[in-house]
């Protein structure tokens, strides 16, 4: 029994060690992705970033002229004519901008790119060892590492990175995520440790239930995924604003202009970031059903609306109003993106202010 004691607290020693070493680890990610800003901001993409603007507006020209039929007469002088293959232009959709995407943080440069596979090398490795902190602290308590706030935000950073790390293995263009993302989980990962930190504990008795790995695990996996579309959508309005200035001809400060221009259009930033939070919409509908099936076991009620329980409905109306707003005329581009970042900021609150401010049947914060 003391063993098997000594055996846990080892581990949770260890988590810990994990815990904070792959935040050194991703403090040398931020610097470099620092660094693969400012080599690109120096390039030669960076100082002439107006250009690829204009050809946006070189694509609007060619759009207008749909069809080029060309008439040619036979050689033998029979007078016939002949018309050629019509030459079919697609247009952009109405009320876009035919702006190419940036060409990523690192401006194009060989020394920014390095330093930008740098910071994700970086990432990847502070990933893998959070993910063995998790691990050792889910065998330290021999439950889901999810049954408090701390337990919740580090596995939360950690699920959040491994996403982004997927996008990157498919292929996505998603780098310009990882400065962002990040400094979140290092904020996230201080706060974790400082103001959040409970020792390792068993559960309280209505957290024992096999649906603790079914429900907090599916709502950890939609908040990451909703992080990185709101990432995705507060790029898309600095974008969005940026790319309407350039077209009504305003001022821009050069600085503004490099990283502005290194970003993809707002045109790909709205469709990611809709694409992702459209994706993962059903998923957060069923954390809510898995938990009011959960709250029928344990309290014998599904529904009793409780705080985490109105909350985590708001949270769904709200997304489901964007998703709605996003098939209607009236509510495209930044009203839709604006709703996307309430909605988020919903689930913020559903996390942060109803655990720590708010008390109710889900108070298993632990500080």
């Amino acid at each position: 029994m003391i063993l098997a004691a000594t055996t846990n607290e080892n581990l949770a020693n260890t988590a810990n060690v994990l815990v904070y070493s792959s935040m050194a680890i991703y403090t040398l990610a931020f610097f470099a992705h620092i660094v693969e800003w400012v080599l690109g901001s120096r390039s030669k993409v960076g100082r002439t970033a107006a250009a690829l603007t204009g050809a946006g507006t070189a694509a609007k020209a060619k759009a207008k002229a749909t069809v080029e039929v060309r008439t040619a007469e036979k050689e033998n002088g029979g007078g016939t004519a002949v018309l050629e293959r019509p030459k079919v232009i697609t247009r952009s959709a109405a009320g876009r901008r035919d702006v190419p995407d940036g060409p990523g943080a690192a401006g194009g440069t060989f020394k920014g790119d390095l330093y930008g596979r740098i910071a994700v090398s970086m990432t990847a490795l502070g990933f893998l060892l959070e993910a063995a902190g998790v691990i050792s602290r889910a065998m330290a308590v021999q439950r889901a590492p999810w049954g408090n706030m701390y337990e919740f935000s580090t596995t939360f950073s950690t699920v959040a990175v491994g996403t982004y790390l997927a996008f990157l293995l498919t292929k996505k263009n998603v780098r310009w995520i990882g400065l962002p993302l990040v400094t979140t989980v290092l904020l996230n990962l201080g706060i974790a440790t400082t103001v959040l930190y409970t020792d390792s504990d068993q559960l309280v008795p209505a957290l024992h239930s096999y649906w603790l790995w079914i429900h907090v695990s599916t709502a950890i996996f939609c908040g990451a995924v909703f992080y990185l579309g709101a990432v995705g959508t507060l790029f898309y309005l600095l974008r969005d604003v940026y790319e309407s200035k350039v077209a009504r001809g305003a001022t821009v400060g050069r600085a503004w202009a490099s990283i502005m221009e290194r970003l993809p259009a707002a045109a790909t930033l709205d469709k990611f970031s809709y694409r992702v939070n459209a994706a993962v919409f059903p998923l957060w509908t069923f954390t809510i059903i898995a938990g009011a099936i959960w709250a029928g076991d344990a309290w014998g009620r599904y529904w009793g609306w409780d705080p985490k329980e109105v909350w985590s409905f708001i949270t769904w109306v709200a997304y489901a109003c964007y998703l709605h707003a996003r098939a209607t005329a009236g509510w495209k581009g930044r009203k839709a993106a604006t709703l996307a970042l309430v909605a988020f900021g919903c689930w913020l609150f559903n996390y942060y202010g109803v655990n720590i401010f708010v008390t109710g049947k889900h108070s298993y914060a632990g500080v």
